[in-house]
């Protein structure tokens, strides 16, 4: 018995409508490209093409709505994710400066350009303002693909979304609310007291709720949709507060914005289902709103488009221009900036949507809006590409991805219940253009080689190459048999000149003193290679604060920029709070680098060794320790460090620790290659901007 299938338009079959939209997703970028339009405005004009206005393939039904629903507010969850949070703290004044004026120069020019032009009643003025006032940041994804996503103007654009947004559907529920007569105390007073305790829930409750869950599950999947899901209960929240969903899809970003590294394999998964389908599908859907035939049916809906667009577009740019002479960006951030604000869409459609239904716009501002929306997100989609092109070459982000830089991180692998943490940790601390430079070894003892073991190894390191993939970093790994375990890991980096090695303890390992001295002896001793002893207590997205512990003379040793670079890639790529403990001349240092480079740290004076337990009792829960090491007869060198494991043993034995073992001029042998002041400096080079703000301070 065969099925009943109707080729009959519009397609109401669900397979049909898929297959038509991965179809568009899959070859609109491709086509458009060829012609020098984004794939953004390729989607859009796509949609229109396809839409009930075009070829009437599809209908903008239910189905189609709530997928685009899922795809705005993926859009604004991703801003709020990917915010480079310090940056945002460091600008929210200015974030709110920005906000304020998008806001009213907007509100100003629409609603005399409602009232004089388009002969619109005081209210329906104002309500029409609102939706200029308001802007979607649609350019968003193209710009953070671009390299520009942690652009100081970009910050402060997200932050100032926030604001206007919320602002503009203020005015919408208040005029609502006004048509209805419901406007009175009681009406202010639910609002107000709704809006705080949403804010609160999602501030404060969401992290601890996260927190706890990645605790309990390491399983991906599981927290892939447990993600998604507090990305639309903070829009269904939002709803009961009262405001739009997507100002609460914005606010789930940031709390988890510091409990998912950016370059951990849960980001890659999350980037990639947004771009790859949800995105893309509300982008067709606005374009499923484009009715042509009403622009040749009188010229009263072109006069209104015209208005509507030259209105939203020029106030915008003032607002953009504004910002930019008060703050002194340059004329590629100011480009980023109206970019990303010049685009209506969500709260727009939000807006006419419920002003058209209760007769407080018409059908001409309907269709007038539908264009507005078309030609802004046009415009601004190319302004934000220029852009961000023009912003990366001047911050030198270009330079940088593709410079030589040969860092080579080598991961040994003994067991997998460590292994996950090891990729995790060389992730998160390597460098941004390193994405085929991390090596993972599997010693087999060669006098016990057996062809189970051998398969054991080969799954292992299999194991280990799916959790790079998983966030697009081609993870190599490597065999090697030896009878001894430092000598073995010794071959390995000489043969492939490794700069990093990443080495790991089990959650019930003790480390020892004889633990160290045979690495010290049979590793560190005889290789340029930074190396990190790693023990994981929890997960590492989990840790709110780290503590690293700095000896007196390490900034003068030649590893002082490279073991820097891993922690401050350690706090900007994972989130979390760097608190630095060095003397006062190191802590000087450090402040200054931070000031050109910032991130979530703040700075400790401590320079009694003798009193090194004094730090435990600083520790709390969630809260992990660095501590830099040395060897014996070196600069930075304390007694104390010969007690550092048994304080471990003791009195850290809930916390993540990590020791560090930077590069030091060692006593030179045959199997090492001395750093020369040359080789320092083209290292340092290729630490980008980073490593020469180091070189400059120290």
């Amino acid at each position: 018995m065969f099925l009943s299938f109707s080729l009959s338009l519009p397609m109401t079959n669900p397979t049909v409508q898929f297959l038509i939209l991965f179809i568009i997703i899959f070859f609109a970028p491709i086509i458009f490209k060829k012609i020098r339009i984004p794939s953004l405005i390729g989607l859009i004009i796509a949609g229109a093409i396809i839409g009930p206005f075009g070829l009437s393939l599809m209908l903008r039904d239910s189905n189609m709505i709530m997928l685009g629903n899922a795809g705005l507010l993926y859009i604004m969850f991703l801003a709020g994710i990917e915010i480079d949070v310090e940056e945002f703290k460091k600008n929210s004044s200015k974030s709110i400066v920005f906000g304020l004026i998008t806001f009213i120069i907007p509100m100003i020019i629409g609603f005399f350009a409602g009232r004089f032009l388009l002969n619109l009643n005081e209210v329906s003025s104002i309500l029409l303002a609102s939706m200029f006032a308001s802007h979607t940041l649609i350019a968003y994804p193209l710009i953070s693909k671009l390299g520009a996503g942690k652009n100081r103007a970009v910050t402060i654009t997200i932050g100032g979304t926030m604001i206007t947004d919320t602002l503009a559907l203020l005015v919408l529920a208040v005029i609502m609310a006004m048509h209805s007569g419901k406007v009175n105390i009681a009406f202010w007073t639910q609002l107000s007291i709704s809006m705080i305790i949403f804010a609160l829930v999602i501030i404060l409750l969401f992290p601890i709720f996260t927190r706890w869950f990645f605790k309990k599950s390491s399983d991906s999947t599981s927290q892939f949709i447990f993600v998604i899901s507090m990305v639309f209960l903070g829009g269904f929240l939002a709803e009961l507060a009262g405001v739009e969903a997507i100002i609460g899809a914005f606010l789930a970003g940031l709390p988890l914005n510091k409990l998912i590294p950016s370059v951990s394999p849960l980001m890659n998964r999350i980037d990639f289902v947004g771009n790859a389908i949800f995105i893309p599908i509300f982008l067709i859907s606005v374009g499923m709103l484009i009715d042509y035939k009403a622009f040749v049916t009188g010229w009263e809906t072109v006069k209104v488009a015209v208005v509507m667009t030259v209105v939203a577009t020029l106030s915008k740019f003032i607002a953009a221009y504004i910002t930019q002479k008060i703050y002194g960006y340059t004329n590629a951030e100011r480009k980023l900036i109206f970019g990303l604000s010049n685009a209506q869409a969500a709260a727009t459609l939000a807006a006419i949507t419920v002003a058209h239904g209760v007769g407080l716009l018409d059908d001409t501002i309907l269709n007038g809006t539908i264009v507005m929306i078309l030609v802004t997100c046009t415009v601004a989609s190319l302004r934000a590409q220029k852009g961000a092109m023009e912003a990366v070459i001047e911050g030198g982000e270009l330079q940088a991805e593709n410079s030589a830089y040969d860092e080579k991180i080598l991961i040994p692998i003994a067991n997998k219940d460590t292994m996950k943490d090891l990729i995790e940790l060389s992730l998160v601390i390597k460098s941004k253009s390193n994405f085929d430079g991390v090596y993972a070894l599997n010693i087999i003892n060669s006098t016990e080689v057996e062809p189970k073991s051998e398969k054991e190894s080969v799954k292992l390191l299999d194991t280990a190459v799916k959790l790079g993939a998983a966030a697009e970093t081609i993870i190599k790994p490597l065999i090697r048999y030896d009878t001894n375990i430092p000598y073995g890991i010794l071959g390995i980096v000489r043969k492939y000149n490794i700069t990093d090695l990443v080495m790991g303890l089990h959650i019930k390992q003790e480390i020892s003193e004889s633990f160290l001295g045979n690495l010290v002896e049979g590793v560190l001793s005889k290789t340029d290679t930074t190396t990190i002893i790693f023990k994981a207590m929890q997960p590492l997205s989990t840790i709110k604060r780290r503590m690293v512990i700095i000896p007196p003379n390490a900034d003068m040793e030649i590893g002082f920029p490279f073991w820097l670079s891993k922690v401050w890639n350690l706090g900007r790529n994972s989130g979390t709070k760097i608190s630095f403990y060095a003397n006062e001349i190191q802590i000087d240092k450090l402040k200054r680098i931070h000031k050109l480079h910032p991130i979530d740290a703040d700075f400790h004076i401590f320079d009694d060794w003798n009193d090194f337990l004094v730090l435990a009792k600083e520790l709390k829960k969630d809260e992990g320790v660095v501590i830099i090491m040395s060897r014996l007869r070196e600069a930075s060198y304390h007694e104390t460090m010969k007690r550092i494991p048994d304080y471990l043993n003791k009195y850290f034995t809930k916390s993540n620790f990590m020791l560090i073992y930077p590069i030091q001029t060692t006593v030179s042998d045959d199997y090492h290659n001395d750093m020369t002041n040359a080789a320092v400096q083209a290292s340092l080079k290729s630490l980008g901007g980073f490593g020469q703000t180091v070189a400059s301070i120290t």
